[in-house]
């Protein structure tokens, strides 16, 4: 698998990246970085003191893309993440540096290197995306399949009551992404909520395991935790996981739909709301695939597997590339 990560490195954006790092058959072609979670700076520092951290410094480039969204005020996240992005580990700077090339044109690049052979996996808000759909339409044909962490499946957000963070962020940019005619699936808050937390009896193990990795976690997820009990959630989330884990092993999506997908950059009360037509209301054919269920199970112990032994135990797809 030829894979990009288009990522805003704070929290469980790391975690995502830990476990394409450790799953040998996958080749990283890059790491594009958007604005979203934290400053922006420290977001492209995160990825790289992961690439460090996951023995691989200097072998996968990190591209600085979008710093702003499209036509909004960057909002941050710094409150659930804290300021660094790392749980305030501040972490000092690696040796590693970013490419000088912007991510909007390594995307393009990259897609036309791999045409009909990349998977992106965007796990931020979509502004990268969209200026790549936006300087040349015929990009989202070339992307054999895009994963995209965002929205909800008409159900809660954690930004506003119907509002997931990422499409919040930059509506435009999603509204782009959506009408692009990707090969896509969906990835909500929704199924992100019910089936990647980490309850405290899970957070006692990853402490048990006592591994460089395992520690790493904890710290980076440190800030997010105590956001988290604010929240009435007694555990840390892993959305960006979730789906990093998605796909690459296609049987952790257990229930999914063909749906229409809108995205709602109008609204006083729902800027950002995906709107998910099940009902077939609006007329339109089909533009995403749409999570529904995933096995939260066998999830989390891919999670385990890579904190406790630096590897995931993913076999590599014998169909093809999703």
């Amino acid at each position: 698998m030829h894979l990009i990560i288009d990522t805003d490195t704070a929290g469980d954006d790391v975690v995502s990246l830990l476990l394409a790092l450790h799953t040998p058959w996958v080749s990283i072609v890059g790491i594009t970085i958007n604005c979203g979670n934290v400053a922006f700076d420290y977001q492209v520092a995160n990825a790289l003191k992961t690439i460090e951290v996951a023995g691989k410094a200097g072998q996968v480039p990190v591209y600085p893309g979008a710093r702003n969204p499209l036509l909004r005020p960057w909002v941050n996240a710094a409150y659930v993440h804290g300021e660094d992005g790392m749980g305030e580990a501040w972490y000092p700077p690696v040796s590693q540096t970013p490419e000088s090339e912007h991510a909007v044109a390594f995307l393009l690049e990259a897609s036309r290197r791999y045409a009909g052979d990349l998977v992106i996996v965007a796990q931020a808000p979509l502004t990268n995306l969209a200026l790549a759909v936006r300087q040349d339409p015929e990009f989202a044909h070339r992307v054999s399949h895009l994963w995209v962490m965002g929205g909800s499946a008409n159900a809660v957000g954690n930004i506003e009551p119907l509002s997931e963070y990422n499409f919040y962020v930059d509506p435009e940019a999603a509204a782009i992404v959506f009408q692009a005619h990707f090969n896509m699936t969906m990835v909500g808050w929704d199924v992100c909520l019910e089936s990647s937390v980490l309850n405290d009896a899970d957070l006692a193990e990853i402490e048990r395991l006592d591994t460089p990795l395992s520690r790493f976690f904890l710290q980076t997820q440190r800030k997010t935790r105590e956001f988290n009990r604010t929240q009435g959630i007694l555990g840390t989330t892993h959305p960006d996981s979730l789906t990093m884990a998605m796909a690459l092993d296609p049987t952790i999506l257990t229930k999914s739909a063909p749906y229409f997908v809108t995205i709602e950059t109008q609204g006083l009360h729902t800027r950002g709301t995906s709107v998910v037509d099940r009902l077939g209301d609006l007329g339109h054919e089909p533009n995403a695939r749409v999570s529904l269920q995933a096995n939260g199970t066998r999830f989390k112990r891919i999670l385990m597997d890579m904190l406790a032994t630096g590897s995931t135990p993913i076999a590599p797809p014998s169909g093809g590339i999703r």
